[in-house]
């Protein structure tokens, strides 16, 4: 089990979702897992997902119908194996320590 699981809610957003993917994977704490949702995309966002998902084994897919992104938060929140969650947003990207810090700020609490 993770300590944190990243859920990434996806809708037609193939022109940032690499930047997403990449800021995610690349952050200092690696005990993490992500969660791609992909909520009905009519982009090339579900080939860009599965090309995540076989090279790192901490991505698990989710490819569904489109019902929002609420719904999309609660599939990934349901997925989840992790004491912790938190969400991205396809169109954001994150800096290489964001998980670290919350995480150390939540051990010193």
């Amino acid at each position: 089990m993770s300590r944190v699981s990243i859920v990434v809610p996806i809708y037609n957003a193939e022109k940032y979702l690499d930047n997403c993917i990449k800021s995610i994977l690349k952050q200092t704490f690696e005990d993490l897992e992500l969660i791609l949702v992909n909520d009905g995309s009519s982009d090339d966002r579900l080939s860009i997902c599965e090309k995540y998902r076989n090279s790192d084994s901490r991505i698990h897919l989710i490819n569904k119908n489109n019902e929002g992104s609420i719904v999309a938060r609660r599939k990934g929140i349901e997925a989840s194996k992790s004491p912790y969650i938190t969400f991205v947003d396809a169109e954001d990207w994150i800096n290489k320590d964001a998980i670290k810090n919350i995480i150390q700020r939540k051990d010193r609490s």
